[in-house]
């Protein structure tokens, strides 16, 4: 094939994208990545690709300036209810399944599109249920969809689309979901954009599953056409992420082009008409093999042992009570190595007792949340702040639950109640903001906004902030901007 580049300059650039962007372009993809790169160059303001490659490769770039480089070297073409098999599973599987399940206790469902691009996939998960549920209003629906593009945010966020973003889609959707606007544009309707919240995320350096930002106790993870520029290490360790973001019993969906026992070898394969999902099951990897591989699927598609699981998150930090600030501090080793062997429910199931330490109270109610008991997590937490009800950190935890609930108007009185114990308790000014942020309160966002930046700029860029599960004080400083970034947009 001839390339407009050299291809060594080509080579290069792919050795270099894969050390420090995780994104791998072999050979055969020499073509998408000459493409994407030309276009990178005009978006840095380049007028020659060449001079532009070698000034990347041998310059330092901002985290900034790779999430711009990451978003142009991966395609945002999408359109509206795309590979339409996945959506039959989810009105004929997925979403029965899980109605039947809570339709007598808890009504919630949340719902995660990673790497949505211009919005078409989360809207058309939102229209989807929209068709399926008739009492809609009566269930607590979530529905994040995320992007390393504020750009793309942007645009997904406003919901105006062209026709090329119906194509192959059925005609229904358009008459029923839309208002045509001027120049044959076409507007998504307020009450399915209102379904859906998009927030800036790097789902290859972020840390998932989090509350502060929302990728906890996932029903259902769309994850298509992303996961496959990724390097395997960064694949598998998105993979390993994913699964620990989806509640037991809940799905992740993948493109065809993804399908991989090795890459998803925690999950537990399930073979419907026309595709396969992953589940996250109880099951052992011997069984796994019982799935039944479809005829187009690649071989070898087989793995001889499972990776060692990694720990829990949330094992990481806990209160210590004996400490007089009671900040959050590592469990001890003996209990770590336990909740690193076992699933969510095993350790909820050990922590139901009778009597119980702060501690154990504290990872209990983290439990009761990642595995979406919502109502569990919040009454035991109000048991706790009742005996404890200066340590802010319990206040920040039991906000973060109502928010992930929807009960706002609570959250915010929580998180005020943990800023009055600890001013510089950066997480609950940032958490404060969000809210204000969703609630369309400008001024208070901004006054958070300001609290937030104070406070992250008299610590050094690698501190580890309270609360936060391994979040540095410079990342979320970079966060803070993208975030800037889509409002200014908008």
């Amino acid at each position: 094939m001839m390339y407009a580049l050299p291809e060594k300059t080509l080579m290069q650039l792919s050795e270099f994208i894969s050390s420090n962007l995780a994104l791998h372009f072999p050979k055969e993809r020499w073509d998408d990545l000459e493409r994407n790169i030309i276009s990178a160059s005009k978006e840095f303001g380049y007028k020659d690709a060449e001079i532009f490659i070698q000034h990347i490769i041998s310059s330092p770039l901002t985290k900034e300036h790779v999430e711009i480089l990451a978003s142009n070297l991966t395609i945002n073409e999408t359109y509206f209810w795309r590979e339409p098999q996945t959506f039959d599973a989810l009105e004929q599987k997925i979403i029965p399944e899980l109605i039947q399940q809570r339709q007598n206790g808890e009504r919630r469902l949340r719902i995660w599109s990673a790497g949505c691009s211009t919005g078409e996939e989360p809207y058309s998960i939102a229209i989807a249920l929209k068709r399926l549920i008739p009492n809609i209003k009566n269930w607590n629906i979530s529905i994040l969809a995320t992007d390393i593009s504020p750009r793309i945010l942007h645009k997904a966020k406003i919901g105006i689309y062209g026709q090329w973003s119906f194509r192959n889609t059925p005609e229904w959707l358009k008459q029923n979901y839309f208002v045509q606007k001027p120049n044959n544009k076409f507007e998504i309707i307020p009450e399915i954009k209102s379904m859906v919240k998009f927030e800036y995320l790097n789902l290859a350096e972020d840390i998932y599953p989090l509350s502060l930002n929302d990728t906890n106790a996932m029903d259902i993870i769309y994850c298509r056409n992303v996961l496959m520029y990724f390097t395997q290490d960064r694949f598998r360790q998105v993979a390993h992420s994913l699964f620990n973001s989806l509640v037991m019993g809940g799905y992740l969906i993948v493109s065809a082009s993804e399908l991989s026992l090795q890459n998803f070898s925690e999950f537990t394969p399930v073979n419907i008409p026309d595709m396969v999902l992953y589940q996250k099951t109880s099951k052992n990897i011997k069984d796994w093999f019982k799935f039944s591989i479809m005829e187009s699927e690649p071989k070898p598609f087989f793995i001889k042992t499972a990776p060692k699981p990694e720990p829990s998150k949330l094992a990481i930090e806990i209160f210590n009570a004996e400490e007089n600030n009671k900040k959050i501090a590592p469990i001890n080793e003996k209990t770590l190595r336990t909740v690193s062997q076992e699933n969510c429910t095993n350790v909820t199931d050990k922590l139901q007792k009778d009597t119980q330490t702060l501690d154990e109270q504290i990872l209990l109610i983290r439990n009761f949340a990642n595995e979406g008991k919502f109502l569990e997590a919040i009454e035991l937490c109000k048991k706790v702040i009742a005996s404890e009800k200066l340590e802010p950190g319990l206040h920040y935890l039991y906000a973060t639950i109502l928010q992930e609930d929807n009960k706002l108007d609570e959250a915010v009185e929580s998180l005020k109640r943990s800023i009055y114990l600890d001013p510089n308790f950066v997480l609950a000014h940032y958490s404060l903001g969000k809210i204000y942020q969703r609630l369309g309160n400008i001024k208070n966002t901004n006054k958070c906004n300001e609290n937030v930046l104070t406070i992250l700029n008299k610590c050094s860029q690698d501190e580890i902030l309270f609360e936060s599960e391994g979040l540095t004080a410079g990342r979320l400083k970079e966060i803070i901007s993208a975030s800037n970034q889509k409002r200014v947009l908008s």
